[in-house]
């Protein structure tokens, strides 16, 4: 398995506008073979970051992914990102 997580950070008033304009990227990648999750969300405390969490079940159904993914063109610069990719060997409850 494989996780994407990190964070964003735009100007505070772009990013809404930021994050809604990637609503339909949000749906088709979901719908991807291997997709578990995607998430792209406003940070309920910070104004300038925009959090990112993507979940796939090999790396090869996210090639296949990226290689079609349809990402729509910036509407704000993105000031600096902390996403990052970690192989996951096991997984289990939390708790």
């Amino acid at each position: 398995m494989l996780i994407i997580a990190g964070s964003l950070r735009v100007a505070p008033e772009d990013r809404d506008g930021y994050v809604a304009s990637l609503d339909n990227l949000i749906r088709t990648t979901r719908a991807k073979p291997g997709c578990l999750d995607f998430v792209i969300a406003a940070d309920p405390v910070d104004p300038g970051r925009v959090n990112l969490l993507e979940r796939w079940e090999s790396e090869e159904l996210l090639a296949a992914h990226q290689a079609t993914a349809d990402v729509p063109e910036p509407v704000t610069e993105i000031l600096t990102d902390t996403v990052r990719k970690y192989s996951i060997a096991s997984v289990g409850p939390v708790f």
